[in-house]
């Protein structure tokens, strides 16, 4: 593995795992009052990209941050519908 992969791959987790604190917090107190629909969608369809992205130029990193990523923003999008 390349020494940039590494890297990705540390990135990847560090923008990922920032997202965790988040989704356990809407999940514990069942509240997403004060997050943003609007910002989770466009988030979303970044994901998507990158994940698009990331398959074309068979980057791990890319492929792994997204994947994951873009599960804990889809649990938040359902938390947000389903506690409106």
């Amino acid at each position: 593995m390349q020494t940039i992969e590494i890297i990705g791959l540390i990135a990847a987790t560090c923008t990922t795992a920032a997202f965790v604190p988040q989704v356990y917090k809407a999940l514990k107190e069942k509240s997403t009052a004060d997050i943003s629909l609007t910002m989770y969608v466009v988030l979303f369809i970044g994901l998507i990209l990158w994940l698009i992205y990331g398959i074309y130029h068979e980057s791990l990193a890319i492929i792994l941050a997204n994947t994951i990523t873009g599960v804990l923003v889809i649990i938040m999008l359902a938390l947000k519908i389903k506690h409106k």
